[in-house]
């Protein structure tokens, strides 16, 4: 038996957080023509005007429809609730008419600041390789100049973003079905005890065909977008015609009159003013999908014409019938002969609002997956053809039982609305700060440009934030403690991987002192080849070293492979895989992956048979490490979060199916570790 040399401790700084990993130089990717991020990191002066839709080859008017259906779902169904809210709801005010020309002004210029300036002209701007969201965000601003104190801010207020998205995940398919079928109560009284029974049938339905992904059904979905958007601007136009001096509210004064007459009071309504631009955030998240030039022609030209029109026309109709705002003023609009078409259309529509944020939510977890924020989870994906279309069971069966025990527990939407709105301002919020990072650092803008942007965006934001966060005790503690729970459980899990990176770090034996001794001890080489995975890309992975110590020999062939995510969305299969030639047998794989993807291991395999090194799947073991472990160790995390990490781990999809190892051929090698 060889002797197996001391250990080498690296320095503090050594070990670092298998996110926050930046890969050597030889991996790091070279910019295509359309990496527009990194074009931007390399002429920082500003980004460029515009990003190529990932589905190259399409018309631009075929794109536009489709990203009706995607994209603005969300913010196309607010409708149905936000003026109810406004004047019904909780903190709603009376339907006077300087009171309807405020509210109207205010919701026109919330779409116009927020959605139309923020997001569609400058955080698009903000792409990573053409993805968005609040990951890829963060991902711009990862460089080694960026440590310490500041990076673990921002890498926390992103991962604040993303718990408070899941729990606007969870409450947006079920307001939004709840208050498309409370339709049916303009219709009958007597469909009122069928409302919530077929909101919940609705939402059980849609969770059940999730399995079968939106490919099939996302070509129907821009479409009937467009038929909804239409038929929301031309009920708001009947309405409008028969007053239309409702049209004055578009002036900003009548809003600014609206806050000196009503104050506090005026400012609690901006809760329910927010539920118009609740889909801004979706938006920018689903950018990749589309690209820019789609998105904003869709806005420009479609959601935000059908939006206004149709807001100005419940206005216009509760200055004739003040009276409406006991009822729903969206169902108010449309004649009694289309009453129940109506609900089918609008009820359709929700179920495509609630299908794009339940499909953001699964790509959401996997970014978070690749970024080491959540355990491993399975992922089915759903079309060969469309990157991005996957399926998660265990996310979409957490989200269901979420959504169907919020409409039983609220029964009706203007009590949900409570809920509604602290997640996406929140948000929001965390968005604009973040943006103001990549402007100063990665675009290198002068700190009074980037300043008067974040200033006007927080403006914004925190008015709502502000207005929303009154709203605790009337049900908006429930989102507070959804996100509460993911992000308790997503830094943990972040912490619990980098206790354990460190922990193996400390038994990793430098590479050149362990083929120094290989060469001089000269063991039995048995035939064929082993693959030992192992997270860093230095040094020699502890399961070679524990397999070499029982067994003392090794086979004719080494492949000592580590899987890094990326800071990019994708990466190029030329770019995939590198391979280094060690000596005697072994050689160290890196294969990169981004984070919107998934490890693959039989087309790591095939791209190195490209390169010269053949393997057959069916033919090499493949090793892997288990760990067992306990919560009474030193390591500095409070004992109820190392048992949440320990409980977390047991629980995660296991590496086989994880990287598509045929199960035949693992060979996992366990050892115990102290927490």
């Amino acid at each position: 038996m060889p002797p197996i040399p001391a250990p080498r401790r690296p320095t503090p700084d050594r070990a670092e957080f298998p996110l926050y990993c930046k890969l050597p130089p030889g991996l790091r990717m070279a910019p295509s023509a359309n990496d527009t991020a990194a074009q931007a990191a390399c002429s920082p002066a500003t980004p460029p005007e515009h990003t190529a839709p990932r589905a190259a080859g399409q018309a631009l008017p075929l794109l536009a429809i489709s990203a009706l259906g995607i994209i603005y779902g969300d913010i196309g169904t607010s409708p149905l609730y936000t003026i109810k809210e406004c004047f019904a709801g909780v903190h709603g005010v009376e339907p006077t008419t300087a009171n309807i020309f405020g509210i109207l002004s205010l919701i026109f210029w919330s779409l116009m600041l927020v959605v139309g300036l923020k997001y569609v002209v400058f955080i698009m701007r903000a792409d990573n390789n053409g993805e968005g969201g609040i990951f890829s965000l963060l991902s711009m601003l990862r460089n080694p100049e960026l440590n310490g104190a500041r990076w673990r801010m921002l890498t926390l207020l992103a991962a604040l973003g993303a718990a408070l998205l899941y729990g606007d995940g969870v409450i947006t398919p079920a307001i939004s079905v709840l208050s498309a079928i409370e339709g049916l109560n303009m219709a009958t009284d007597a469909a009122a005890p069928y409302v919530v029974p077929l909101t919940c049938l609705v939402l059980v339905a849609l969770f059940l065909f999730q399995w079968r992904g939106t490919a099939r059904i996302g070509r129907l979905f821009g479409p009937v977008m467009v038929v909804w958007f239409l038929v929301l601007g031309a009920l708001g136009v009947r309405a409008i015609a028969a007053n239309p001096q409702i049209l004055a509210a578009l002036d900003p004064r009548h809003a600014a009159a609206f806050f000196l007459h009503n104050g506090l009071h005026g400012f609690l309504v901006l809760g329910a003013v927010v539920l118009c631009i609740t889909g801004g955030e979706a938006l920018y998240a689903d950018m990749g999908h589309f690209g820019r030039l789609p998105i904003r022609l869709s806005w420009y030209c479609g959601v935000l014409p059908g939006l206004v029109l149709n807001y100005y026309g419940q206005g216009a109709l509760l200055l004739q019938h003040p009276e409406l705002t006991g009822v729903n003023p969206f169902y108010a609009l449309v004649p009694k002969p289309l009453l129940y078409p109506m609900v089918a259309l609008a009820t359709t529509a929700t179920i495509i609002a609630s299908q794009a944020m339940i499909s953001g939510v699964y790509s959401l977890t996997q970014q978070a997956m690749q970024l080491g924020f959540t355990p491993r989870m399975h992922i089915v994906h759903t079309s060969e053809h469309t990157k991005g279309q996957i399926y998660m069971p265990a996310v979409n069966w957490m989200l269901m039982l979420a959504c169907l025990s919020l409409v039983l527990a609220f029964e009706e939407s203007t009590r949900l609305a409570a809920a509604y709105g602290i997640a996406v301002t929140a948000t929001m919020a965390i968005t604009s700060f973040i943006f103001f990072q990549v402007a100063r650092l990665r675009w290198h803008w002068p700190p009074w440009r980037a300043g008067i942007l974040l200033a006007l965006f927080l403006v914004l934001d925190c008015s709502f934030l502000g207005a929303n966060l009154l709203k605790i005790a009337d049900g908006g503690w429930i989102t507070l403690g959804i996100a509460a729970a993911i992000l308790c459980a997503m830094v943990t899990w972040r912490d619990g991987r980098a206790i354990l990176a460190k922990h193996y770090s400390l038994m990793q034996i430098p590479t050149g002192v362990f083929l120094k001794d290989i060469a001089g001890y000269k063991p039995q080489r048995t035939p064929g080849t082993a693959v030992f995975m192992s997270i860093s890309a230095e040094g020699i992975p502890h399961t070679l070293l524990h397999h070499f110590k029982h067994n003392e020999a090794l086979h004719e062939r080494i492949l000592l492979l580590s899987v890094l995510s990326t800071e990019t969305p994708a990466v190029a299969p030329a770019e995939r895989v590198r391979i280094q030639n060690l000596g005697q047998g072994f050689y160290r794989i890196t294969a990169a992956y981004g984070f919107i993807e998934s490890p693959n291991m039989p087309e790591i395999l095939e791209l190195l048979a490209a390169q010269g090194l053949p393997v057959d799947i069916y033919s090499t073991s493949f090793y892997l490490g288990r760990e067992t472990m306990t919560a009474t160790g030193t390591a500095p995390m409070a004992r109820w979060r190392k048992l949440l990490f320990i409980y977390m781990s047991r629980n995660a999809w296991n590496v086989t199916s994880f990287f598509k190892l045929p199960p035949d051929r693992v060979i996992e090698l366990g050892s115990q570790v102290e927490l």
